[in-house]
């Protein structure tokens, strides 16, 4: 996915973006708080650590931008789509303030785009495809992981549509916006192919070896499970 630098998109959309962002992980660490349990905790970990690795493998894109494998869905699939959110934008902040991968004042879009769009996103697209399948088999673990990479090959372009669409609204730069979206969403689904494979991989091996650690194996709630379950006695 691409990290948006400073100036390609005006600073009014960029401070619009900046309100969703941080309104929208004031809710994300609200949530986290009460559905990650200990044992969760962990696996968030390496999974920031994870996507901070994977991100820094850049792929030139167009102009002002490059692109890399986005996480998103993989984090939501593992750890939930709020912490998971939480995990890609604790990334983004490390890079931008660290190496400068994306502007600071763009820093709210990158978040929506990559966080909010990729892995928030991206787990709807995931949850929806899961409970298209009959009941035998949503809970097969190579079902799952097949599952998390085709939803995390749609959510890329789905990213690098959201970037399109800030750059219709607000781009600086004198590109067309058929120009920017031929460039951003053809080649990200170039990127998306390859992001796709990954995330079955990383899912599958961890169904492999730890299923009980993997949200979306342990929860049956609502497609976001936005609220823990009642435990009856």
């Amino acid at each position: 996915m691409m990290h948006t630098p400073d100036g390609f998109i005006n600073a009014v959309t960029s401070v619009g973006a900046g309100g969703v962002a941080i309104g929208t992980m004031g809710v994300a660490v609200r949530r986290t708080r009460e559905l990650l349990g200990e044992r969760q905790v962990p696996l968030a970990a390496l999974t920031a650590a994870f996507i901070f690795a994977v991100q820094m493998l850049n792929f030139p894109v167009a102009s002002g931008t490059s692109g890399h494998l986005l996480g998103g869905v993989l984090a939501a699939v593992l750890v939930g789509p709020w912490t998971g959110a939480i995990c890609v934008a604790v990334v983004l902040v490390v890079q931008g303030l660290l190496f400068a991968d994306g502007g600071l004042s763009a820093l709210g879009l990158n978040i929506v785009n990559m966080s909010l769009v990729g892995a928030i996103g991206g787990y709807l697209i995931f949850t929806a495809i899961r409970r298209l399948l009959p009941r035998s088999l949503r809970e097969v673990d190579a079902v799952i992981a097949l599952i998390a990479g085709v939803a995390a090959f749609l959510s890329v372009p789905l990213a690098a549509a959201a970037f399109t669409a800030e750059f219709a609204i607000g781009g600086n730069a004198d590109i067309g916006v058929t120009t920017v979206a031929w460039a951003m969403i053809g080649t990200h689904v170039l990127i998306g192919a390859g992001e796709g494979v990954i995330t079955a991989l990383a899912v599958g091996a961890v169904l492999a070896s730890r299923p009980d650690l993997v949200h979306a194996v342990e929860s049956s709630a609502g497609p976001l499970e936005l609220r823990p379950q009642e435990v009856t006695a």
